[in-house]
């Protein structure tokens, strides 16, 4: 079954993804593997419908929301296909924000149920009394009793394990992701039933090629839209295993996995390979494939990564809005420092700010078109009708494109510098960075010299074994200046312990730049 075979039935995501894996035979199959514990198929299915009939015991109806506020373990896809499976809508919630944050969430969304992890809960009890549509809060892996919470043990006694799909169809709506928030509040990215199967036909059956036998380990966290994919979705889509890790992805706790469950194919993001190079000890056996999202993946990363583990990296670029990867390199046809190739089913234009395509080798704003992108933004309507022109999405990413049809990632709209009346990409200077042995990871962002005039600054966290001085830092000004063009060099350097990230491991240049925007106050 394709996208396209089930417009004009009943359709519902739950069944196709995890009920059509016991259809054909997988029941005793592992399909997730957590620290020391498995599930197979034949469980998942059962406490799928367990979690879905306890919902509907609670009067949650078809649509309503329930919010997911959980950590990366096995019970995470049974309450994500559980809510689709009864009808109802999850939304996943980024684990590491405040509680300010989840009373605009829970607020927003209008949700009805939320599942919230014990060691997550205290950001929940602080703003309990300011919900409000929220009636049920379950509790999942506590051991104490609380007031007014309900243990999700007790939530799902005695529920069958038997349960129809709702009749939803192709066009429904079916969980929600709520965007970064980076260029203001975060908007709910509502998604329809096919959106996965879309993303599984595209980049997951014609750029991943996940198979049965695959272990898929996702490093990216389940809660945005690249870890559900990869961790959920993915797998599930073919009767492959899931490996998924509760606890914070570093390098030691990655590599501590990796050598447990010994995944096939991995997950990351620049920022953690990096790290993961950083230290010597770790290794990659039985991988054979690396992906990578979330931020631009410098080359000279890439090139390392093949020559310590002899395996490569598919860098790619995609979104919440079309809950997957759109661009992408592919095995056997890579170019490292590019974004890769449009994505088989996805049409790409590049346009400038007047939504005229520009000449190949020209900067501009990436708008896609593809099946995968959501339905709207909810309760924004201005928003929505700014990003989704009809049938294509604007990005608001700038690219150009090679002769070879390959995209070059050069930033967000608001990241580009304009130095003597000429753009500057901050990822092609933190590229070149990255190259001088003693950069780990770095930052670039405007700052204004003394003319007032704008020139790059950057923030640099050094490798193990190099200490900040006035030598490095004009040691690697001058490495960029014969790297790059002049005009493209840091005028400052910042040494830092550690860069504010998002969740997936972006570096939050907007927070650089307030620091910067202090400093010419």
């Amino acid at each position: 079954m394709t996208a396209e075979t089930v417009k004009s039935e009943l359709f519902n995501a739950a069944d196709y993804f995890v009920d059509k894996n016991i259809r054909e035979g997988r029941k005793d199959k592992t399909a997730v593997l957590c620290e020391n514990r498995q599930m197979t198929y034949g469980t998942l299915a059962k406490e799928v419908n367990r979690f879905g009939n306890a919902l509907i015991s609670s009067d949650v109806r078809m649509e309503e929301r329930v919010a997911m506020l959980m950590l990366d373990t096995e019970l995470f896809p049974v309450v994500f296909f559980g809510s689709i499976k009864s009808g109802a809508v999850p939304i996943c919630l980024n684990t590491l924000m405040r509680p300010k944050d989840y009373l605009y969430f829970l607020n927003d969304s209008r949700a009805k149920v939320l599942v919230v992890d014990e060691s997550l809960y205290f950001n929940i009890e602080e703003i309990k009394s300011e919900l409000q549509f929220l009636k049920k809060i379950i509790i999942v892996n506590s051991s104490q009793d609380r007031p007014d919470v309900v243990k999700y043990n007790d939530f799902i006694r005695d529920k069958s394990d038997l349960l129809e799909p709702a009749p939803t169809c192709y066009d429904d709506s079916c969980f929600w992701l709520y965007s970064s928030g980076s260029t203001g509040k975060p908007k709910g990215t509502v998604h329809l039933q096919h959106d996965m199967l879309c993303s599984v036909d595209t980049y997951g059956k014609k750029v991943l090629k996940v198979k049965e036998d695959d272990i898929c380990f996702s490093a990216a966290k389940l809660f945005f839209a690249y870890g559900l994919g990869n961790g959920c979705y993915f797998p599930f889509s073919v009767g492959a295993t899931s490996v998924l890790m509760p606890e914070r992805p570093t390098p030691e706790s990655v590599y501590r996995t990796i050598s447990l469950h010994k995944p096939t194919i991995f997950f990351g993001v620049p920022t953690l390979y990096g790290a993961m190079l950083a230290e010597e000890q770790g290794k990659m056996d039985g991988v054979r494939l690396c992906v990578s999202a979330g931020e631009a993946l410098p080359a000279d990363i890439f090139h390392r990564w093949k020559k310590r583990f002899n395996v490569d990296i598919l860098d790619g670029i995609g979104s919440t809005e079309l809950v997957h990867i759109y661009i992408s390199n592919r095995k056997g046809n890579i170019r490292p420092g590019s974004t890769g190739q449009i994505v088989p089913g996805y049409e790409a234009r590049i346009v400038d700010n007047d939504f005229n395509e520009v000449s190949q080798g020209e900067i501009g704003t990436v708008l896609i078109k593809g099946d995968s992108t959501a339905a709207y933004y909810w309760n924004k309507h201005e928003k929505t009708k700014q990003a989704m022109l009809g049938e294509w999405f604007n990005t608001d990413d700038k690219f150009f494109v090679d002769e070879d049809g390959f995209f070059h990632y050069v930033g967000r709209t608001n990241d580009m510098l304009k130095v003597g009346g000429i753009w500057v990409s901050p990822i092609e200077v933190e590229a070149c960075l990255i190259g001088h042995p003693a950069v780990l990871e770095s930052g670039v962002v405007p700052s204004k010299d003394k003319e007032n005039l704008v020139k790059p600054c950057a923030y640099i966290v050094l490798n193990k074994g190099f200490t900040p001085s006035k030598s490095l830092e004009k040691e690697i000004k001058e490495y960029v200046k014969k790297e790059l063009a002049h005009y493209k060099y840091p005028r400052w350097i910042y040494f830092v312990d550690d860069l504010p990230k998002t969740a997936t491991g972006k570096v939050k240049r907007f927070e650089l730049k307030k620091i910067e925007d202090q400093k010419q106050q």
